[in-house]
């Protein structure tokens, strides 16, 4: 299984109403400073693969929306996790998310 593969299948094992950080991702991934490989993992996925990955469910280390890809902006990523029922605040000009409440624990 490649290094993407792993990431994927944990990002599709978040649960839903649940994020994780990509540092989060990386590790259990078996990369302890991937945080920058779980986005470009992310960040290839299309088609069907990218239909099948909660990818709104990951955020920065302190549980911000740090997406700036035109495709997948940060106002979707926030509306995909609100309707999970996460909650999102705009704390001094960013989307944050209280990881305390929603990070997952695994």
């Amino acid at each position: 299984m490649s290094s993407f593969d792993r990431i994927i299948q944990i990002v599709r094992s978040i649960p839903p109403g649940q994020v994780a950080s990509y540092g989060q991702i990386g590790a259990a991934a078996g990369y302890p400073k991937g945080a920058r490989l779980v986005a470009w993992a992310l960040h290839g996925l299309s088609g069907e693969e990218l239909a099948q990955t909660p990818w709104w469910r990951v955020v920065n280390r302190v549980g911000v929306i740090s997406t700036t890809c035109e495709d997948h902006t940060a106002l979707m990523q926030q509306v995909l996790l609100e309707k999970e029922g996460v909650q999102v605040s705009e704390v001094g000009g960013v989307l944050q998310i209280n990881l305390k409440q929603f990070g997952w624990k695994f």
